[in-house]
Order: C-alpha cells, then sequence, then structure tokens
C-alpha cells in the first residue's frame, strides 16, 4: 500500500480541490479532463493511504467528510508554500518575481494605485501583478499570512510582527460625518456618545479571516450598525442618510464642500490613524526587482501624498 507522503503529491491536492469546488466526481473528471474511475481511483489511493473517507458519497454529492475538509484546509497552505518557493527560486534565478501581490486597504487612493500599475506595466516586466482589497486589520494580515508581499494603508502599533519591514506612510484624518437630511445634522455641538449612540452607524467590514483581533473606528457599545464591504460603499450610504460615522477628511471633503455631507463636531477626540506599508524581511538574495521598485516608488512624498487622497501623480 502507498503511503501518505506518496500520494499527497501537489497534483493530488489540487485534484481534491476541484472535486470539492464542483461538487461532484463525475464534473471534477470533466474539469480536469480525466476519465472517472482514474479519479475515483486516485481518490481511493489517497483513503486507503490515511485509512480516513474523505468524501461522503451516499449522496449523489461528492460531500467533504471532516476529516476531508480538513485536509483540503491544509492542503492550502501547502500548495501556497510549494508556490512560495517557486517564486524564491525563480527571483534568485532572474531578480524578477513571478508574482507579487499586493494587499491595498480600502482607504486608499485607488486612481493613485492603478497610476502606478500603469508605470509598473510600462517596464514591461515579467512578473504578474495582483491587487488584494482589504480593510483594517485584514490588510496586515494578508501580509503577515503570506498571501501579499506588500500591504498599503496597514495599521500597525510598535508591537510589528518580526520577519516584517514597515515604513510611514502619513497621517490620516477623520471627521464625523452626517447626510444634511440626517437628524444629528441639525443637532447642536459637539455631538455627545450619548446622541450619537441613539443613531445608525454606517461600518466597514474587516477583511480578517482567521479569527484574529479585528479593528473597528469609532463604534459605540450598543450602536445600531449598518455594515457594508468597501469605502466606498460607506461614503455612499452616509450621503444617503443610512448612517452616520467617521471618514478619512480626504474622502468626505469633496462632499462636504458640495453640501452633501455635514461635518458634525464630536466630544470625543478626532480620530488620526497613523498608515504605514510594510513589506516581509528577504533572505540573502534581497528584495526582487518587482517588490523594490514599488518600495522605491513608496519613498516619494508626493506618492505617499496621493496615495492617501493627496493629488494624483503627474503623468509621465
Amino acid at each position: 500500500m502507498l503511503t501518505p507522503r506518496e500520494v499527497l503529491t501537489p497534483g493530488a491536492l489540487s485534484m481534491l480541490q476541484v472535486i470539492a469546488d464542483t461538487g461532484s466526481f463525475a464534473a471534477a473528471a470533466r474539469s480536469l479532463n480525466m476519465v472517472p474511475s482514474a479519479l475515483t481511483y486516485r481518490v481511493r489511493q489517497m483513503e486507503e493511504a490515511l485509512d480516513v473517507l474523505l468524501f461522503d458519497r451516499s449522496s449523489r454529492q461528492a460531500q467533504l467528510t471532516e476529516a476531508g475538509a480538513e485536509l483540503i484546509r491544509e492542503a492550502g497552505g501547502l500548495l501556497a508554500e510549494i508556490d512560495a518557493i517557486a517564486n524564491r527560486v525563480q527571483r534568485v534565478a532572474t531578480g524578477w518575481e513571478a508574482q507579487l501581490t499586493i494587499a491595498i486597504d480600502s482607504i486608499i487612493d485607488s486612481v493613485t494605485v492603478m497610476e502606478l500599475c500603469e508605470r509598473f506595466f510600462a517596464l514591461n516586466p515579467p512578473t504578474r501583478l495582483k491587487l488584494r482589497s482589504e480593510t483594517l486589520a485584514g490588510t496586515l494580515e494578508a501580509l503577515v499570512s503570506g498571501q501579499a508581499d506588500l500591504a498599503i494603508g496597514v495599521v500597525m502599533d510598535n508591537n510589528t510582527k518580526t520577519g516584517l519591514h514597515r515604513e510611514a506612510l502619513g497621517a490620516v484624518d477623520f471627521v464625523f460625518a452626517v447626510a444634511p437630511h440626517h437628524p444629528l445634522a441639525k443637532m447642536p455641538e459637539p455631538l455627545s456618545d450619548q446622541v450619537i449612540r441613539q443613531h445608525r452607524a454606517v461600518a466597514i467590514a474587516d477583511s480578517i479571516q482567521h479569527g484574529g483581533a479585528s479593528l473597528s473606528v469609532g463604534l459605540l457599545t450598543g450602536q445600531d450598525v449598518f455594515t457594508v464591504a468597501t469605502m466606498a460603499s460607506k461614503v455612499d450610504a452616509q450621503v444617503r442618510g443610512l448612517g452616520a460615522g467617521f471618514l478619512p477628511v480626504c474622502l468626505a471633503g469633496p462632499y462636504i464642500n458640495t453640501g452633501r455631507l455635514v461635518a458634525k463636531r464630536v466630544e470625543r477626540t478626532e480620530h488620526r490613524v497613523q498608515s504605514c506599508y510594510a513589506w516581509r524581511k528577504s533572505g540573502k538574495a534581497g528584495n526582487g526587482r518587482a517588490l523594490q521598485w514599488w518600495l522605491d516608488q513608496l519613498q516619494a512624498p508626493v506618492t505617499r501624498s496621493s496615495l492617501l487622497g493627496g493629488r494624483h501623480l503627474a503623468s509621465t
């Protein structure tokens, strides 16, 4: 009988993921261009080597057992590490990463990010670029978990995790803002927590995935909360009067200037967040050329300002 090490190959683990995703052996076989009997045989080999059932075959659907689900969860990390090893090997050989993944916090100006991407692609690099949209603690988690190589817009305290470099991006000031037709718009200032708590808050869902400590800005205990997925949705919700809350001054400013939002003073200390960008420490080979290009761009004060909602980069 084959051993677990012999059957748990990257190809076999990927095959299990396809079966789980498609929901049936037949559909997975079609997707993988395999004969169904061959696919079934390979799954049975794994089950025999592990002495467990990976799929419940009592129904027409290929449903994972608890053991199967745990194997796929662990397999995801193994496959990611294999990809990371291949990436590192290629970086050592050519200096360019096969792929560079950047986690972008929702507070970061998307137009500036796209301008930087345009400049990067103008170099005609061999590196594939992947952007991840993250929020609050999820931005740092994407970097720490190895799902991103660079994180822009992270909030980090002095207890910086080992293995990471960070540089300041700039300070982000927040303003409490409501629509002009919202009840709080006519309330006398400064607004107390007791008054604010009586009205719905609009909050962005933290994109952290693995049970870590999530972050929030300005929410009060016991307050009704309308949770949205992105910063753009939060601004839209507050413009519509669906709730109140703190917004970055750089994003709220245009709406306040045109009267679509009203800035209100509050009794609490005004919010200011120190935003950073961070990346993992490199080994002896140093940073890949793609990562280093982005780090070089982030050294420019105008780029940092633009990413936090200042003027956009000049075209080149």
